[in-house]
């Protein structure tokens, strides 16, 4: 397979993000890269087509790094974007399998151990907790340090990945927790595999033109009198100085829909810096 045709995900193997581009891409296609900006300077150079990264969890929030690379650094789109369901397990060494009420330490992503916080808390209070990169890479920590009495918070897949044992399942505080991920390209296209929604949806990038009173009002009523639906808003630093934000909107509607021209239009009369990462479908596992 060429360079061109391959997709970069948030490794290692038997992350969330994995399990996420491979509900849509064939494994030897997946090339793991150790970061987000990995990730999205691996699409942006060209050396994939596509990148998998994480943008969103229904705990924890945004995933700031994403949001604010995609509007800083990269001039990418959004082809499509992935729900997976989200189960964390307390993994240990199979060595340890008898000595895991004592672990000495827990590694795991800092998401994954702010959604465990009930847990740890009242089965490990006071050990110490270490961050890494990914679950995934939590785990593979943990297969490299078989000696030590040290566990991991992850998935089913990279207890199977780095032969690890799941000793506590389902640890998570709430059930009801899902990651969404972008797909990244270097073209404004849409991905058309099976298994889609059928409502579109297109993110939005605004920085206001200026601070001044009802700015984000006028901003909002551009899309309530055509009665565009939003079903996600929320600000980001600029990093130019405190009080400065950007917006991200998520509209459901089709950028190139008569409604959305029109919106489009009236935010540039309003002198918006309007940045759009296209139009996509979604799909759940």
């Amino acid at each position: 397979m060429s360079q061109d045709q391959r997709v970069a995900y948030l490794g290692p193997e038997g992350t969330f993000t994995h399990l996420a581009a491979q509900q849509l891409f064939l494994d030897d296609q997946l090339s793991s890269y150790q970061s987000i900006p990995a990730c999205i300077e691996a699409v942006a150079s060209k050396r994939v087509s596509y990148a998998i990264v994480p943008l969103e969890n229904a705990l924890e929030g945004t995933v700031p790094l994403t949001i604010d690379y995609l509007f800083h650094e990269a001039e990418l789109y959004v082809v499509g974007e992935v729900l997976t369901p989200i189960e964390q397990h307390l993994l240990v060494h199979p060595q340890q399998a008898k000595n895991w009420e004592t672990l000495t330490d827990i590694y795991s992503h800092p998401h994954a151990l702010a959604q465990c916080h009930k847990y740890l808390y009242n089965h490990f209070h006071g050990v110490p907790l270490h961050e890494t990169a990914s679950t995934a890479a939590a785990a593979k920590y943990i297969a490299e340090h078989p000696n030590e009495c040290i566990g991991a918070i992850g998935n089913k897949a990279a207890a199977e990945t780095y032969k690890l044992k799941i000793v506590e399942r389902y640890i998570h505080d709430f059930h009801f927790n899902h990651t969404r991920f972008f797909i990244l390209a270097n073209e404004n296209q849409r991905l058309l595999q099976q298994g889609h929604e059928e409502q579109i949806k297109t993110t939005l990038m605004i920085e206001l033109p200026s601070d001044r009173s009802g700015a984000l009002h006028q901003i909002l009523s551009v899309f309530a009198w055509r009665q565009i639906n939003l079903s996600k808003i929320e600000s980001r630093p600029l990093k130019t100085g405190l009080g400065d934000y950007f917006f991200t909107l998520d509209v459901l509607e089709d950028e190139n829909a008569p409604m959305m021209r029109g919106a489009m239009e009236e935010l540039a009369a309003l002198d918006c810096t309007v940045k759009t990462l296209g139009s996509y479908f979604t799909y759940k596992k």
